[in-house]
């Protein structure tokens, strides 16, 4: 493998925790968003990741590839509150399924993998630049 696939690899984690924390701060930004139906409440959503190895790319190519973000199927919250405007026929409100606590840790997770991408690029700087100067 390459010393330059490195950064190759470190970049595209470096993408998918970007989408990722993208993703979880949509989520906390909604996270009291209130609906009068519960098909139209606002769903957490997550982003699905997958390790490639493409050894067809040569030299064993390896990246982390974005497959999408798809929508929780936990269910929705509903709250018995018949004075509000947005209150449906019985008197509910329904409130999306996202629970604010995990998506703190998961911002937390993304945040610290992305850091450890941005390590392994400048660890990887560090050494090829060491290597350049063993010649001088």
């Amino acid at each position: 493998m390459s010393s330059f696939k490195i950064f190759d690899i470190a970049g595209s984690g470096m993408s998918a925790q970007s989408l990722r924390l993208n993703v979880t701060a949509s989520n906390l930004a909604n996270a009291e968003s209130i609906s009068g139906n519960a098909a139209g409440v606002y769903r957490a959503r997550e982003p699905v990741f997958s390790a490639v190895m493409d050894k067809l790319a040569g030299d064993d190519a390896a990246s982390v590839r974005v497959l999408g973000v798809v929508e929780n199927d936990a269910p929705v919250q509903s709250r018995y509150e018949p004075g509000h405007p947005l209150a449906d026929a019985q008197g509910y409100i329904y409130l999306p399924n996202v629970n604010v606590v995990e998506q703190m840790a998961n911002m937390i997770s993304a945040s610290r993998s992305y850091q450890n991408n941005v390590e392994v690029m400048n660890t990887s700087k560090q050494l090829l630049l060491a290597t350049l100067r063993l010649g001088q």
